[in-house]
């Protein structure tokens, strides 16, 4: 896959994107939870490509954050770790998430990219201005995104959605020469 023809492909819609929100277990991680203990509930797995991606697009003025059904130490530590603008965690009815964002940040749907890949991330993915899944994902969400990553979950598939708002909106970080 070329990620700047891809892009190109989509590029209308992916030009109007202002923020992008990410559900978190299925699509920043593998989907796998581990066990720690009462005090840290479940440990997970994340992306180093999907953070950097992240903060890219942060960088240049795009708003990014997780909106998760699911809620414990680990989510909480790796969005303060990435100062992600938002989260959203503890609830699988992710609707009044979806529409604060709008409110929060003055935005329509077609504004907002969410990923995600569970049946309860549908009524998100179908508001919003670009949708986009994992290839393990269920299949009543494969129907009705725009894009299907090649990537996994948790191995650099936001990274690999983030890179196609980078390339539509011209974003390319430099730095400089020392």
């Amino acid at each position: 896959m070329n990620i700047q023809v891809t892009a190109k492909k989509f590029e209308a819609k992916l030009k109007k994107i202002k923020v992008l929100a990410f559900d978190l277990d299925g699509i920043l991680t593998s989907s796998h939870v581990w066990w720690a203990s009462e005090e840290v509930g479940f440990n997970r797995s994340f992306c180093i490509y999907d953070g950097y991606g992240m903060k890219v697009l942060m960088k240049a003025g795009l708003k990014v954050g997780v909106i998760t059904g699911g809620n414990s130490v680990s989510v909480t530590k790796r969005v303060d770790q990435l100062g992600l603008d938002f989260c959203y965690a503890g609830n699988e009815d992710k609707r009044a998430a979806f529409l604060d964002l709008m409110k929060r940040y003055e935005v329509e749907a077609s504004e907002i990219l969410y990923m995600g890949d569970e049946l309860f991330d549908i009524p998100l993915l179908k508001k919003a201005g670009f949708a986009a899944t994992v290839p393990n994902a269920c299949d009543e969400v494969k129907e009705i995104v725009d894009y299907v990553t090649e990537r996994q979950s948790g191995m650099g598939c936001a990274r690999e959605v983030i890179d196609l708002v980078r390339y539509a909106q011209n974003i390319h970080p430099v730095l400089e020469d020392f």
